[in-house]
């Protein structure tokens, strides 16, 4: 991760049926923020479909993603939300793979919440630390036994490349935390200010 690059980076945030709002919507809002504030393209945000059509997250919230896993260009920056529909995705082999490959070429991969559990599906984990919501630290452990499992951090480094972040609002934490990296801590404070974020 180049620090301090303004180079425009496209942020992709994969959309799937139950996913949780705030996994998806916070760091959605975060980067969007952070590209109107720098006054220059750096970040382009859009959401990646599972499916073709509407995505329903939990409560109903629904998303209508331009474009779908079997269509995009791989993103810079590829955010996994959590939520309960983590479950069924875990196991659909399409997603996973589609995930390992996008991940290949991506600058950064993010997982918010349980996406952990799906960065841990397709193998991103192994033998590196990582975190996710607490209600689900054992089906991650169990997912992905190599992997040591950090309880007590908003967010870690499990690589080079991949982050990923504790429950539902520790993604706006995460988000922020990289907007810094990406953008310098100008952009990144204003950014909280306009956010009221910990207000």
């Amino acid at each position: 991760m180049t620090s301090h690059d303004q180079s425009a980076r496209s942020v992709g945030i994969l959309a799937f049926d139950s996913m949780e709002i705030l996994d998806y919507a916070g760091p959605y809002d975060v980067f969007n923020v952070a590209n109107t504030i720098s006054g220059k393209p750096t970040f382009s945000v859009h959401a990646i479909g599972v499916k073709p059509g509407p995505i329903v997250g939990r409560g109903d919230f629904a998303v209508l993603p331009p474009t779908t896993i079997t269509e995009c260009t791989p993103p810079d920056i590829l955010i996994v939300p959590g939520g309960p529909g983590t479950g069924p995705l875990v196991k659909d082999t399409e997603v996973i793979d589609w995930v390992r490959s996008a991940a290949e070429n991506a600058e950064l991969v993010v997982s918010v919440c349980t996406g952990a559990l799906v960065l841990a599906a397709a193998g991103l984990l192994e033998n590196r630390p990582a975190t996710t919501h607490h209600w689900a630290f054992e089906e991650l452990q169990s997912l992905t036994p190599s992997t040591t499992i950090i309880r007590d951090q908003r967010f870690v480094q499990s690589s080079e490349k991949i982050w990923t972040s504790a429950g539902i609002s520790a993604g706006i934490d995460l988000a922020l935390h990289l907007v810094d990296q990406l953008t310098g801590t100008p952009v990144h404070d204003k950014v909280i200010a306009m956010l009221e974020w910990g207000w």
